[in-house]
């Protein structure tokens, strides 16, 4: 590991996150990663054990809250905007590349699901248009 480790881990799983203190100083020179709570999907903070948090596990464990939301919006709207490049290729591979076979094995589900996110997008669209009364 280059430089010092960090002062908080946080391990995503599937219905949360546990978080850990680092304590790099110790005898034998091994990090040692001790839990101290977890974070429901809710984002409910739990100190694990008989652990009491301090202030500063609060703000480290809020701060990271906050980042880790600001990631994943990022990663919806990138994953949003790849969606459009596959949805490209997609149709560029059915025009030329696509056997009847393959077009046989996806097309009911491709055009359900162009047909919904179609419906969601117009809908969401006219909700957003002024009304004309407040025009």
């Amino acid at each position: 590991m280059t430089g010092a480790p960090p002062e908080y881990y946080m391990r995503l799983r599937d219905n949360g996150v546990v978080v850990f203190h680092i304590n790099p100083e110790n005898r034998n020179r091994r990090i040692e990663m001790t839990q101290i709570a977890v974070i429901n999907r809710q984002g409910d903070i739990k100190p694990h054990g008989e652990y009491v948090l301090t202030e500063q596990d609060q703000t480290a464990i809020a701060n990271w809250q906050t980042r880790r939301a600001q990631t994943l919006e990022t990663r919806q709207i990138d994953d949003i905007l790849r969606t459009v490049d596959h949805l490209n290729l997609t149709a560029s591979w059915a025009q030329q590349k696509a056997s009847d076979d393959d077009l046989e094995k996806v097309t009911d589900a491709l055009l359900m699901a162009m047909h919904d996110l179609r419906h969601v997008l117009v809908r969401k669209a006219a909700q957003r248009l002024p009304k004309e009364d407040e025009t």
